[in-house]
């Protein structure tokens, strides 16, 4: 029979399925509104479209999400939360490089990605616009800068490039490839820009190479 009281902050047993059901639809409407965001643009998707996308109705969409922006939010966190499980992949692998090597390769990667459409659009063209700097920049700082900083620290202690203050170094790192995803996403000609990029920050970071340092010398 099925619990109808709650002892020490155990669910009741009827209203589990009611979560899980809430749970789907609010994925159903961020699928939905990635798919649309990518394809269209923010500014060019409507609420009554994004619902009927979904399945769902208006009164539905604003009960989960409030408004078209807070939704952008979550799909926004949705895409980049992709990008965060895919490199965390990558670091699984037992047979992954060393980790200035990977380090390296996980920036390039990221330039890779703003060639990707649901990245391009939702990331990089309208997440600026809709989100506005401040708030864009925080959202993709939140483990961005975190990973950056670690991968900087580990080279560091492994003996890849010169020691020094970690935080300074991974903002400017940080700050160098946001910049590129952005001309990348906004040119007009995204693989030879994605290239240009991508030869200028390797270069950038090959300079710190203790190797490098000692043959200056």
């Amino acid at each position: 029979m099925p619990k109808a009281i709650c002892y020490g902050g155990e669910m009741k047993s009827a209203e589990k399925p009611r979560l899980r059901d809430a749970e789907r639809t609010r994925l159903a409407m961020i699928q939905a509104a990635r798919q649309l965001f990518t394809e269209r643009g923010y500014h060019e998707v409507g609420i009554r479209e994004l619902a009927a996308a979904a399945g769902v109705t208006r009164g539905a969409l604003y009960h989960h999400f409030g408004d078209k922006e807070t939704l952008f939010v979550e799909v926004f966190k949705a895409v980049h939360a992709d990008l965060v499980a895919d490199a965390a992949q990558r670091h699984r692998d037992p047979n992954r490089p060393d980790r200035w090597t990977q380090f390296r390769r996980d920036l390039q990667i990221a330039l890779d990605s703003a060639t990707r459409p649901d990245v391009q659009q939702i990331g990089l063209i309208d997440g600026p616009a809709v989100l506005g700097w401040a708030r864009w920049r925080e959202l993709r700082a939140a483990t961005g800068l975190a990973a950056i900083a670690k991968g900087l620290e580990a080279s560091m202690k492994a003996g890849f490039i010169r020691a020094q203050p970690v935080l300074p170094l991974a903002n400017l790192i940080s700050g160098a490839t946001k910049e590129a995803t952005l001309l990348i996403a906004h040119s007009s000609d995204p693989a030879t820009t994605r290239a240009e990029m991508g030869q200028a920050l390797d270069s950038l970071l090959e300079s710190l190479e203790l190797a490098k340092a000692a043959t200056r010398a």
